[in-house]
């Protein structure tokens, strides 16, 4: 599985930004699709994940603030990230899980919450 992310850049505390990401190569293995993000210095942790079938799994930090949407058909992953907040700078990272458990990563999108 290949992931090419899009989106990103600068933005103003406060502001929406929005993410994609397109998946790939074996497209039908992949069961969970999803954002994990890496501040400087900092691990990279979980955003969220969603299910092929459309289970959705967040952050604590981000609930109510971010949505993560899928479209199967596009073989896309989506997030949308309103009242975003200085803390939220990182570079993000698209992945997904196949029902075989193999995980594959895109490459990182930075993300800048900045006035």
């Amino acid at each position: 599985v290949q992931l090419q992310a899009s989106g990103g850049g600068l933005v103003q505390p406060g502001g929406s930004l929005g993410l994609s990401c397109a998946a790939s190569g074996s497209i039908f293995s992949i069961n969970i699709m999803g954002w994990y993000r890496q501040a400087p210095g900092k691990q990279r942790d979980l955003v969220a994940t969603i299910t092929r079938a459309g289970s959705r799994n967040y952050a604590d930090s981000v609930k109510g603030r971010f949505t993560i949407s899928r479209d199967n058909a596009k073989n896309t992953v989506y997030l949308q990230m309103n009242s975003l907040k200085p803390e939220d700078t990182a570079v993000y990272y698209c992945n997904s899980k196949t029902y075989g458990e193999i995980s594959s990563w895109g490459q990182g999108t930075l993300v800048t919450v900045s006035s």
